[in-house]
């Protein structure tokens, strides 16, 4: 599967429920203030949102702390990145990364040029910034998906000065920011300062409500924004995304129980994946999933065993730069996190070595 496991194909259409771990969503649910007030989209259904969702930008601007900045909202971030991306002729896609960025590029026929994370992980910044010369934009995650990693501002901070400076565009997706328990973290503070700078965020995976499909790009720079409105359809936000916004975004409670929740959870995980003797290597991550290199064991043979016994995880073969040794798990609460190692701790007794 291009984004990880099938609940429907394997699950749902087989009156089965399955246990997701390729997908990187708040164990802990929905937020309870979105339920209580769903009566007021309800309400609002039968009228016209409005047009220009002045009060929808408003509970964003109030969220991110930024006031003085321009906003446009999306079907989900994945509407968001295919039309920034479609903006530009060329795009540099630092790799292995989510796999629609380089989709999106291929769709509106941009050149692609790729700056390969490390072996282990982590970013080259000086061959990010050898190569910039020949694009008109770069795309990069913050966390990065599929490994958790975020960008070391000193060592990027050339990097943005140098896109300033030559009227390239940083298309920054930071819709699992909200998982590192870190604000510092997020660019969202550069923002007044650099123009080139367009970040994209969405409440799919913190606030849990992939169903909703909302997700909003942030920039100083107003031509961007208007360029990627001129593409849009009227209306593509729904009432129920407008409520989600309205109650969520300041619903305090739950932003910092899911914070404190994923921090003790994403260690425990780490620990005990690292004990399992065909997991060669549990790369550091800030995010709510974990990439895991993998060695005497095929993939199909770990991913086989996991769903025969209820539970789907990510292969992570079809990211651009990684093969068949690595696979990649969600962060979700104690008990399912314990079912899942149980699953993985068992195949590990019963598992022949693949040499």
């Amino acid at each position: 599967m291009l984004h990880g496991g099938d609940i429907y194909t394997d699950g749902v259409f087989k009156q089965r429920k399955l246990l997701d771990y390729s997908s990187n969503i708040n164990p802990l649910g929905l937020p309870r203030v979105f339920s209580e007030n769903i009566q007021e989209a309800l309400k609002n259904a039968v009228v016209y949102p409005d047009i220009h969702y002045r009060n929808l930008i408003k509970y964003i601007k109030e969220y991110i702390g930024q006031e003085n900045v321009n906003i446009v909202l999306g079907n989900g971030a994945s509407e968001i990145i295919d039309i920034s991306i479609s903006l530009f002729k060329s795009i540099l896609i630092v790799v292995p990364s989510y796999v629609e960025y380089e989709m999106d590029a291929k769709r509106w026929n941009c050149r692609i040029e790729f700056s390969y994370l490390s072996s282990n992980m982590e970013i080259d910044y000086d061959d990010i910034m050898s190569k910039l010369t020949g694009v008109d934009s770069i795309i990069i995650g913050n966390p990065n998906n599929p490994n958790g990693g975020v960008i070391d501002k000193n060592k990027f901070h050339p990097i943005l000065d140098f896109c300033e400076k030559n009227g390239k565009t940083i298309i920054l997706d930071e819709t699992f920011i909200e998982f590192t328990g870190k604000p510092e973290f997020s660019f969202i503070s550069e923002i007044q300062k650099y123009k080139s700078l367009f970040i994209i965020k969405a409440m799919t995976k913190f606030f849990a409500m992939p169903g909703i499909r909302f997700g909003y790009g942030i920039s100083k720079d107003d031509s961007i924004i208007n360029k990627i409105k001129s593409m849009q359809n009227p209306w593509n936000i729904n009432c129920f995304a407008e409520v989600a916004a309205k109650y969520c975004l300041s619903d305090r409670d739950y932003i910092n129980d899911s914070i404190v929740c994923i921090e003790k959870e994403r260690e425990f995980m780490m620990e005990e994946l690292e004990k399992l003797y065909f997991v060669e290597k549990v790369f550091l991550t800030y995010a709510n999933f974990v990439l895991c290199k993998i060695r005497n064991i095929s993939l199909n043979q770990v991913y086989d065993y996991c769903l025969h016994r209820g539970v789907i995880i990510r292969k992570a073969d079809n990211f651009r730069g990684l093969d068949k040794n690595f696979i990649r798990f969600a962060i979700k609460d104690r008990s399912s996190n314990e079912k899942l190692l149980a699953i993985l701790r068992h195949l590990q007794r019963n598992s022949q070595p693949v040499c």
